[in-house]
């Protein structure tokens, strides 16, 4: 169970990381991140998506928050956090 745990962990870096690039991304070229995001993670993460900078800064900065399910009893879920920063087109 440890092992299909920590498997799940992983997917869950992946898909977050994934996720954050993807907004970071198309909000730097002025289209809806939140969108770009929650296509490219995996919907039973229920990632929550936040937006910084954008149009008017030198920077966009997209931040993926996902929550993987526990599969050993006696711990809680897993919430997982990843950021990424693109240079915004103007």
């Amino acid at each position: 169970m440890a092992a299909v745990q920590l498997g799940l962990i992983g997917y869950g870096v992946n898909q977050a990381g994934s996720g954050a690039r993807a907004a970071a991304r198309v909000a730097s070229q002025g289209g809806d991140g939140d969108a770009a995001a929650r296509s490219a993670v995996s919907g039973w993460l229920d990632p929550s998506v936040s937006l910084g900078g954008g149009p008017g800064s030198d920077v966009t900065t997209a931040t993926v928050r996902v929550t993987v399910p526990n599969v050993i009893p006696l711990f809680d879920r897993y919430a997982i956090t990843r950021r990424a920063t693109m240079p915004t087109d103007d």
